[in-house]
């Protein structure tokens, strides 16, 4: 478990996120970036491998209304396709306060999201595999698919009630599927 104050420094020690609501440019066009359903994010056909390209690259990611992804700036629009999701949390610090547990999740491109109403965490079931599909949504209509071992842990920490499972962070109730 986390103390109140390393769990403060996760979230306050974060760099500036551009202003990426603001932008408004017309759409350049499609660019050949696919960000794969495991994270990995490729252009023309060869994986990105340099991490801080990747986190500059998702800093400046967006979804619109139209449910289609783009990389903005305030001079160009170009969309990118997603397999799944564009994020990943792959990891997570939780403190348990008197007024209520905080959990801060970790995404793969090291931006940390206190789960809660602004931040909440949803179950879909996978309709052919009957697998739980954990994301969280996130800023700018983006959301991220919870990796197996994080949901796992979730799931341990997570109370029966009313034949459910329930996870209480931020505040708020969290449904991660029946008992």
């Amino acid at each position: 478990m986390a103390t109140l104050s390393s769990i403060e420094t996760l979230l306050r020690d974060q760099r500036g996120a551009p202003p990426i609501d603001k932008w408004h440019p017309e759409l350049s066009g499609d660019i050949d970036i696919v960000i794969k359903a495991d994270g990995r994010w490729i252009h023309e056909g060869g994986e990105i491998k340099r991490h801080k390209l990747v986190k500059l690259f998702s800093s400046i990611l967006r979804r619109e209304n139209d449910g289609e992804y783009y990389l903005v700036t305030p001079v160009e629009k170009w969309r990118v396709t997603v397999e799944d999701l564009p994020l990943l949390i792959i990891d997570f610090e939780c403190s348990d306060l008197s007024s209520g547990q905080r959990i801060v999740l970790k995404t793969n491109v090291d931006t940390w999201f206190e789960l809660g109403a602004e931040h909440p965490l949803v179950v879909d079931i996978d309709p052919v595999t009957q697998e739980p599909k954990p994301s969280v949504h996130l800023s700018h209509g983006l959301q991220a698919r919870i990796n197996r071992a994080s949901f796992y842990k979730l799931v341990e920490m997570a109370e029966c009630k009313n034949e459910y499972l329930v996870l209480e962070a931020g505040g708020a109730e969290f449904e991660l599927g029946s008992v």
